[in-house]
């Protein structure tokens, strides 16, 4: 997992800009997303800048191992195009070769480094986790609802309705901060687990826009080569 500050904290800006009509009414009926609302929440991104600084240098580590990872598929790619395929795999199994057993022990490495990146990732999340259902309620009550159902259950529906960035406001109030060092023994459940991956992907996302948004900006911001004069 690559930890970058500015990126991360892009990221989770880019994730918390979705704007909501002041004057949006619910009645009713609503809508929401439990992962989009604890990934906006201002304690899970001070709590992931926080591990990230704390990790930095695993993250480090972390990045030297893909890197080394990436060098070893390179001399399994057989055509050379930066594209391992399958077929090219199975010709590496076929062959026993030494290049296979080295990748796996390198995954093997980075997954025990994460280990404790995503366990206080894990944690963090199951805190303000825990404080959902009430501020749902909070909301529930303000607005006066009957129904919240998930945006999949709709085929379109007036942004509005979105209660999402209500239940946000809500975690910001109950949890403005989480600890990010779990107590010896602690293992998230399974559900904690599910909506963590949830979380990484909305994250993930971001993230790639955020990167993609910077790029494009200093391709702007450099100016293209003129012509010499003759």
């Amino acid at each position: 997992m690559k930890i970058r500050k500015n990126i991360i904290a892009a990221a989770f800006m880019s994730a918390a800009a979705i704007s909501v009509p002041a004057s949006a009414q619910v009645s009713g009926i609503a809508t929401s997303d439990t992962a989009v609302a604890i990934t906006r929440s201002k304690a899970l991104g001070t709590a992931y800048q926080q591990i990230g600084t704390l990790y930095a240098s695993v993250a480090q580590q972390l990045q030297a191992k893909r890197v080394e990872i990436n060098n070893l598929n390179a001399q399994l790619d057989i055509n050379k195009d930066k594209e391992l395929t399958q077929a090219e795999i199975d010709v590496a199994v076929k062959a026993n070769s030494p290049l296979l057993k080295q990748i796996d022990t390198k995954q093997s490495e980075i997954n025990t480094l994460q280990d404790p990146i995503v366990l206080a990732q894990l944690y963090a999340v199951e805190q303000i986790a825990l404080k959902y259902d009430a501020a749902q309620q909070a909301v529930i009550t303000a607005k006066k609802i009957n129904v919240i159902l998930t945006p999949d259950s709709f085929v379109w529906a007036p942004e509005a309705i979105d209660v999402t960035p209500a239940i946000t406001a809500e975690l910001d109030k109950a949890v403005p901060s989480v600890t990010i060092t779990p107590p010896a023994g602690w293992r998230p459940s399974r559900q904690i687990g599910a909506l963590y991956q949830q979380i990484q992907q909305l994250i993930n996302a971001a993230t790639q826009q955020a990167q993609a948004a910077a790029a494009a900006q200093a391709r702007t911001a450099t100016p293209a080569a003129q012509p010499e004069s003759r």
